[in-house]
């Protein structure tokens, strides 16, 4: 990585809210449990970056509120009625002694539960959308009236996924690297990480600091559980490029470096498939570990698919980027 760039990267303004590094283990039954042929697996721990349960969206929130206006009091944000942002920024708000608003699509359960209950426990005020068109004019609508208020607000996109905090995984890749070469597991041939990636701001940091680590051995498998292939592509690229400005250089994605894989969304998000239960049963059984039907269950049956029809050879090695989503089981 050029050192200017992860100058910039360290010198910007950030809140350390998760435990880092988070754990890259390796998963030998994992492995023997998919055969001879499987090739090493680790698993990159990012559901235990702690923060309210953990996740990928404590990384991206530490850049985005490390940001923010020091005279902000309300924090505004969006996301399905189980969405694991919302109920990280909910959190970060609470710690902060910020007024949080969330802007929710579809209703939320009653009683609520999992990231539900989760986000009313931090002390959300949780404001009910009939679908995603109607997000972005209820949260400006939110702002407007914290404005009039006197209480100066910060919007927070979808998933906080922005060029700024897609830096958060910029980080991650620099951070994976390190473990990846004190550990040996920068070997001869490639390392496929498999990740969940939705609104894609978690894909394009890892793959904005992959490109300037140099790492072209790095094949990054991001698996959709709700948009296209096209649009994971085309939004991945144009956070890379948003990121990389930030950090005051320009960077040509290589080709082959992202691979998107919409094949496991099923009837859609948050619906669990065939595949995600099996993946989520045989995580659990083989590894200890905790996989959500919305979106780390469809990454995980796309890692086993993958390795289950030789497309990983066995002398490279398959990483899964856990993105967290544990409170989502208990609804």
């Amino acid at each position: 990585m050029s050192s200017d760039a992860l100058n910039r990267l360290e010198s910007l303004p950030r809140l350390p809210m998760a435990f880092l590094p988070t754990p890259l283990l390796p998963s030998p039954n994992l492995r023997a449990a998919l055969g001879a042929e499987a090739p090493p697996i680790l698993v990159k721990m990012d559901d235990w970056t702690g923060l309210a349960l953990g996740g990928n969206k404590v990384r991206k929130l530490e850049f985005v509120l490390g940001q923010m206006d020091p005279d902000t009091r309300t924090v505004i944000t969006c996301g399905g009625p189980q969405s694991n942002h919302c109920r990280v920024t909910a959190a970060a708000a609470a710690h902060l002694g910020l007024e949080c608003i969330l802007v929710v699509n579809g209703r939320p359960p009653d009683p609520p539960t999992g990231n539900s209950l989760l986000m009313r426990l931090f002390g959300a005020e949780i404001r009910p959308v009939q679908g995603r068109e109607d997000r972005a004019p209820a949260m400006e609508e939110a702002a407007e009236e914290a404005l009039t208020a006197g209480k100066r607000p910060l919007v927070i996109p979808l998933g906080a996924s922005t060029p700024l905090g897609s830096l958060g995984y910029v980080r991650a890749a620099v951070e994976a690297d390190r473990q990846l070469a004190e550990g040996g597991g920068w070997g001869q041939g490639r390392t496929w990480i498999f990740l969940s990636s939705s609104s894609c701001g978690t894909l394009a940091g890892l793959a904005l600091g992959f490109a300037l680590l140099g790492r072209d051995q790095v094949r990054l498998v991001g698996v959709s559980p709700d948009i296209t292939a096209e649009e994971m592509v085309t939004t991945t690229r144009e956070l890379a490029a948003g990121a990389a400005a930030l950090l005051g250089v320009e960077v040509e994605l290589p080709d082959g470096l992202v691979i998107p894989d919409d094949r496991f969304v099923g009837e859609g998000y948050g619906i669990p498939t065939p595949q995600s239960l099996e993946a989520a049963a045989f995580f659990g059984r083989h590894a200890g570990m905790i996989l959500d039907q919305v979106y780390t269950a469809k990454a995980g049956a796309g890692f086993l698919d993958w390795i289950r029809q030789g497309r990983i050879p066995s002398g490279d090695t398959a990483l899964f980027w856990h993105t967290g989503g544990a409170p989502a089981i208990f609804t």
